[in-house]
């Protein structure tokens, strides 16, 4: 297997796609089992912890990794295919000639799931938001009244600010810290029960990418003794 290093500008692309459902970009979950380069052409080869994942997702994460490796300077042609899958031929054939979801499966599927990207981009927000507010506290500082530009530096600032750009809430300094999933500031009085469902949608996300990494290690042995940093190949 040739892959790219971490920094380079494939196995970057792809670390950019995230599992829409888990949050986690898809070369940290192993799902990416192979990505070569040659002369500017990019094949990658993604696999899934079951042969029943949601074909839904599977297709965004196929797309995506297609959209993301294009996108990279000095690459003149892209191969992205799942495999070990019930929808693989469906789906790759529907990414290859760009015809959308409802091209994967015509007269089944009712439509493109940008909603659903939409749901999940949401739930990675309030995710975030937890995980804010839980580096605050144990800071000793209170979220309640902060506004963004008085948060301190931190991971967890870059990644909230990033699932905020998002979905086009504002980023501005002056912007409170709480914000609802929809743009809308946080009542003091409503903080305690929203941030408490906060908890629980990061705590849900994080268990299922846990009980998919142990899938997807069952079902190929070697994805768990691999290190997340793929071994050195071809840059582009």
């Amino acid at each position: 297997m040739s892959v790219p290093p971490p920094g380079g500008g494939v196995w970057a692309a792809l670390a950019t796609v995230r599992d829409p459902e888990l949050d986690e970009p898809i070369t940290e979950l192993g799902f990416v089992s192979e990505a070569e380069v040659h002369e500017g052409r990019v094949s990658v080869r993604l696999r899934l912890p079951t042969y029943f994942c949601a074909p839904n997702f599977a297709y965004l994460m196929v797309a995506d990794a297609r959209d993301a490796v294009r996108a990279v300077p000095g690459v003149v042609a892209v191969d992205v295919r799942l495999e070990d899958h019930f929808a693989a031929h469906e789906i790759n054939a529907a990414v290859a000639e760009g015809a959308g979801f409802t091209g994967s499966f015509p007269g089944e599927a009712c439509g493109e799931p940008d909603e659903l990207r939409l749901t999940f981009r949401r739930k990675a927000y309030l995710a975030s938001l937890d995980r804010m507010c839980a580096r605050l506290t144990a800071e000793g500082l209170r979220s309640g009244r902060l506004r963004l530009g008085e948060v301190p530096e931190s991971p967890e600032l870059a990644r909230l600010l990033h699932r905020r750009a998002e979905l086009g809430l504002d980023c501005s300094p002056q912007s409170p810290l709480l914000l609802d999933e929809h743009g809308e500031p946080i009542p003091a009085e409503e903080a305690a029960p929203r941030l408490r469902f906060a908890r629980a949608v990061r705590v849900s996300i994080e268990g299922n990418a846990d009980f998919c990494r142990g899938l997807l290690h069952t079902r190929y042995p070697e994805a768990a003794e691999r290190d997340p940093s793929p071994p050195a190949g071809e840059p582009t």
